[in-house]
């Protein structure tokens, strides 16, 4: 008998089955980033479906990237105060104030009291960077407090968001400031705010090759160091879905022409005969996109490159640990706010040349949906974990929403209910995702 089964032929052992979690941590993709962006996709494809086709149209989602891409600049932001194991309460209230700055120095303070008239070269970049270091001061005072006074993040920053908004009353004494300089405006992200058809499909071709340059880069420098690398077909695959999003973003974006009636000024202005159709000038990416591509790309090079992120994701993870390994704790908190600071002062430029001016109420509730962006984007409130990627991704599911729902004819009420549905269920899937893997 012993002699039968040894000679029968042995079976081939089964060939591993495919499935699309083994494909995806072959390729090292985050499990949570790529579930956000296939509910984003859910999301823009359902509204499209519900209105019949009119809504993924270039201009509906050049809109939505504008009115979105305010809060995604402060969610890069939040990502890293949360992470720290702090909050910050006080982003739409500072928004407002910087925002209402920006509009007091443009059309009163320089001009009045410096003598910087319309025909004054770069005033409205003066005004910038007089609006960069405000924000800064206020994250620096906040940080201080927070850091080295002891008391805690929410309670200072809920006070800023009180006093802050006030003085935004007795800035403008309760009035609107309007008249903005006119290249202040373009960041706006109005037919005449974009980089134009031209300049987008080159930031695509960047892009690209961006793509592909980090790819053989971070594969060269793993094999350089003894680390594992990625099956070459995930590197392939990722590199070409990176790249055709890229450029399929570039050709969505030029899809979205200017106004007939500005065009048809454009033509006149510059001896420019119209054809038959009239003429078509792609709007191509606006320039608050571009300002949102160019904090992301800092935010995650500080945050993953940097010595400061690995600062802030350690004392997130572990403060005691933290301070034992010699981390000065209390300067990088500090830190954090001042960045924050910042980034509301970018964020400010937006709403105020979106509005060409500033009112009392720009940027309220912005603190809301930051917080929910970052949070939505797989950022935790236990602290140590969150990405800039997923916080972006994050604004714009939120921002989805809230376009879409307003797109379809639902009024406020009804986007903060749903808005208020999606927080609850994201920080709820957090919480069961981390008793799941043993957490605290």
């Amino acid at each position: 008998m012993a002699d039968i089964a040894s000679a029968a032929p042995r079976q081939a052992p089964a060939a591993p089955r495919f499935s699309i979690r083994g494909a995806l941590s072959a390729a090292e993709i985050d499990f949570r980033l790529f579930g956000m962006l296939l509910a984003l996709v859910a999301i823009l494809v359902g509204f499209n479906v519900v209105n019949e086709g009119t809504f993924l149209r270039p201009e509906n989602m050049t809109t939505l990237a504008v009115q979105g891409a305010g809060v995604a600049v402060l969610a890069t932001g939040m990502v890293l105060v949360i992470v720290a194991r702090n909050i910050d309460l006080s982003v739409g209230s500072l928004v407002g104030f910087i925002a209402m700055s920006y509009a007091l120095l443009m059309t009163n303070w320089l001009p009045n009291i410096l003598g910087m008239g319309d025909d004054f070269p770069f005033r409205w970049l003066i005004a910038l960077a007089l609006g960069v270091g405000l924000g800064a001061v206020f994250g620096a005072v906040q940080g201080f407090i927070i850091a080295y006074v002891g008391v805690p993040s929410f309670v200072v920053t809920l006070g800023g968001l009180l006093s802050i908004r006030g003085a935004v009353w007795v800035l403008s004494q309760g009035a609107a400031v309007s008249g903005l300089d006119p290249t202040f405006q373009l960041l706006g992200g109005s037919a005449q705010g974009s980089i134009g058809g031209t300049l987008t499909w080159a930031v695509a071709i960047v892009g690209s090759l961006a793509i592909i340059a980090l790819i053989v880069y971070n594969r060269r420098q793993r094999r350089r160091f003894g680390f594992p690398v990625r099956p070459m077909w995930a590197e392939v695959t990722i590199a070409a879905v990176g790249c055709l999003a890229v450029i399929g973003l570039a050709a969505f974006a030029n899809g979205n022409y200017w106004p007939v009636g500005a065009a048809t000024r454009y033509a006149q202005e510059h001896g420019i005969t119209e054809p038959p159709g009239g003429l078509k000038i792609a709007v191509g990416l606006p320039w608050p996109v571009v300002i949102l591509i160019a904090v992301t790309v800092v935010m995650t090079f500080l945050a993953t490159r940097r010595r400061f992120g690995r600062y802030v994701y350690a004392y997130g993870g572990n403060p005691e640990a933290a301070e034992l390994a010699g981390i000065n704790t209390r300067w990088t908190v500090v830190k954090i706010y001042i960045l924050m600071g910042v980034l509301c002062a970018i964020s400010a430029a937006i709403a105020a040349a979106r509005l060409n001016g500033s009112t009392l109420d720009v940027g309220q509730s912005y603190e809301l949906y930051v917080i929910a962006a970052a949070v939505v984007g797989g950022t935790s409130f236990a602290g140590g974990i969150g990405t800039i990627p997923g916080a972006v991704l994050g604004a714009f599911v939120m921002q989805a929403l809230a376009y879409g729902l307003a797109y379809t004819g639902y009024n406020s009420p009804i986007q903060n209910i749903v808005a208020g549905i999606v927080l609850v269920l994201a920080v709820g899937f957090d919480a069961y995702n981390r008793r799941r893997g043993g957490g605290s």
